[in-house]
């Protein structure tokens, strides 16, 4: 919905809220992941929750809600609280601000004194998060504080140890260090926030002392969007690429027309150097595994011209897709995104045109298509949309422009080839397939939120859920890591197995996932051999698959068929039911990996 996207109007959204949920409720395509949000208020949170509410909608994730009274996030989560038991929360947001800060310095006090009071509040807090995730297991989001509204002591007041902004300050920096060092816990970057907006209105005293907000009910807006991005980051839903306009986009001016020479990049003007800056802001999401394509209506000599300038900050080589043709930008994004196996919604189209923004905002469902305005404000927007929000960062993320090149290597040498089981052989594949470990458990949990089109029940794990199966005894698990001569593919596909049945010999798949950037490379295979080498290994007979379907996982739907499981059930929603009885005369399916460095 245009209207939740960056930048929104943030009076619109308030005044409408309830004219915009019903739009969604009202729309029976949408599939939505449901998800249970406990918020923990120090301040009034009506408002907070059910902006938040539009925007994790706008994120197909459809949230029910526990809220706190009034300033009672301290009592609901530390003490026994039946109702929240009750109401097992997937997400905890722990919405705090600076008014909840009692006791602070005084001028009189000693740096001891000072000490003892910051660490009492840090007591306070990591009490709570230590207590909610032994509990509960589930991410936790905590709001960090803004700065006071006012210095007591002026500019003196961030470097002396007495100044409010200095203790606020200390205490964010021990949030954060906590938050280094404790998976599932996130910071809600409040600081930031009302930094950007303007802390003047955004802590306006009126809206506390008249209803308990520490936050200006015009700015609820952007704090709800942000837990939002927080959130939809957690649960996998995140964009994985940038699609690029080149002309007026990338760099100023029109190439095939001014020629390399004449565009402006590079530090000579001001225009030019603010491109430069925007090529510069790009190039950094590399970095954080966000791959980068082109989008351009263009010859490709001239296109590639661009980049060729000694002063252009990106290269061809950061590009993983390169289509600078006379085609539609419609089809050539729906193209790119086939040929790098990924759905078009996980791409960010960036053109300064807008009947080009139109076009592919209107023809490939689920793309972004932020409007970008003037060059001076592209990063502003990009930024501030929260398409790339970071709350895992993986070796396989750092990885993945690594591991997309390395595929396009596999494809070059797939063309050389005309018998498939020769190209798979000439791959020098090999695969570590095992029960989950330590080193991995922060992966796996990451692709079971973000695999969708090769995932059978597309079911969720946070990284506490995926432990507590590893060490379950009544849970099988495996993890498939694939390598080869072009280098490391990472951790690529999961299986849960459910140990059930009157004599404990059946195992009922909770999860198979593949990703699909080693599709039919008879990884899939593998794991069914490693799966049924240790179910037999610990006397089950039986294997019972689900299969459950929705918008993006069709392409899985006969799996447990090619896999030699028999169909036992169907209902009218299409999900079924599959068996595989395990015996003696078991044949391996594949035979072009190494498994574990033992063949």
């Amino acid at each position: 919905m245009k209207e939740l996207e960056y930048p929104f109007d943030p009076e619109y959204v308030i005044k409408r809220k309830k004219t915009l949920k019903k739009q969604f409720i009202a729309d029976e395509n949408t599939k939505y992941i449901d998800k249970k949000v406990a918020i923990l208020g120090g301040e009034t949170t009506e408002n907070i929750k059910l902006t938040l509410e539009l925007f994790l909608l706008n994120y197909g994730i459809r949230p029910e809600f526990y809220e706190s009274e009034y300033n009672q996030y301290y009592e609901d989560g530390m003490f026994p609280n039946s109702d929240l038991e009750m109401f097992k929360p997937d997400i905890i947001y722990i919405c705090t601000c600076v008014r909840n800060i009692i006791e602070w310095p005084t001028v009189i006090d000693s740096k001891d004194d000072v000490e003892v009071k910051r660490s009492a509040i840090l007591a306070k807090f990591t009490g709570l998060w230590n207590t909610l995730s032994e509990k509960y297991h589930c991410p936790i989001i905590q709001n960090n504080f803004e700065y006071p509204f006012f210095r007591l002591m002026g500019n003196k007041d961030a470097s002396d140890y007495h100044g409010r902004v200095n203790y606020v300050t200390s205490l964010n920096m021990e949030f954060y260090d906590y938050a280094q060092t404790n998976d599932n816990f996130y910071i809600c970057d409040v600081n930031y926030i009302s930094a950007s907006y303007g802390l003047e209105k955004w802590a306006d005293p009126y809206y506390w002392h008249m209803y308990k907000y520490a936050v200006a009910v015009p700015a609820i807006p952007y704090l709800s969007f942000n837990v939002a991005n927080i959130i939809k980051s957690i649960y996998g839903k995140n964009k994985k690429a940038f699609n690029l306009d080149l002309d007026n986009t990338l760099w100023g001016g029109i190439i095939g027309d001014d020629g390399a020479d004449n565009i402006e990049i590079g530090q000579e003007t001001s225009l030019a150097q603010t491109y430069s800056e925007f090529q510069e802001y790009i190039k950094l999401h590399k970095q954080i595994g966000v791959l980068l394509t082109v989008n351009s209506k263009n010859e490709e000599t001239n296109a590639v011209s661009g980049f060729e300038r000694p002063d252009s900050i990106l290269k061809m080589n950061d590009f993983i897709s390169f289509k600078a043709n006379w085609n539609p930008k419609s089809i050539n994004i729906m193209e790119t995104a086939q040929e790098l196996a990924l759905l078009p919604e996980s791409f960010v189209f960036i053109d300064d045109n807008p009947a080009e923004r139109a076009i592919v905002e209107e023809q490939v469902k689920g793309v972004a298509v932020p409007q970008i305005g003037e060059v001076e404000h592209y990063i502003q927007t990009i930024d501030k949309s929260g398409f790339f929000e970071v709350t895992m960062l993986s070796t396989d993320d750092l990885k993945r422009n690594e591991m997309y090149q390395e595929n396009a290597k596999r494809s070059h040498l797939q063309a050389s080839f005309t018998n498939y089981e020769d190209y798979l052989k000439s791959l020098g594949m090999k695969g570590e397939i095992q029960s989950f470990v330590p080193m991995y458990m922060s992966r796996i949990a990451q692709l079971t939120n973000k695999s969708n089109q090769f995932n059978l029940t597309t079911k969720r794990y946070s990284q506490n859920d995926i432990e507590e199966v590893a060490e379950d005894p009544n849970h099988i698990t495996l993890y498939g890591r694939l390598l080869d001569k072009f280098g490391d593919n990472g951790v690529v596909s999961i299986v849960i197995g459910r140990i059930d049945g009157e004599n404990h010999d059946e195992l009922h798949m909770e999860l198979w996932l593949m990703s699909c950037r080693v599709l039919k490379r008879d990884m899939e295979f593998a794991m069914m051999d490693e799966l049924v080498r240790k179910a037999r290994d610990a006397g089950i007979r039986k294997l019972v698959g689900y299969y459950y379907p929705t918008a993006k996982n069709a392409m899985v739907k006969d799996f447990y068929a090619l896999q030699g499981f028999t169909k036992k059930s169907e209902d009218e929603d299409g999900n079924t039911v599959w068996e595989f009885v395990i015996n003696d005369n078991y044949e391996r399916k594949q035979h072009v990996i190494a498994i574990n460095e033992q063949e």
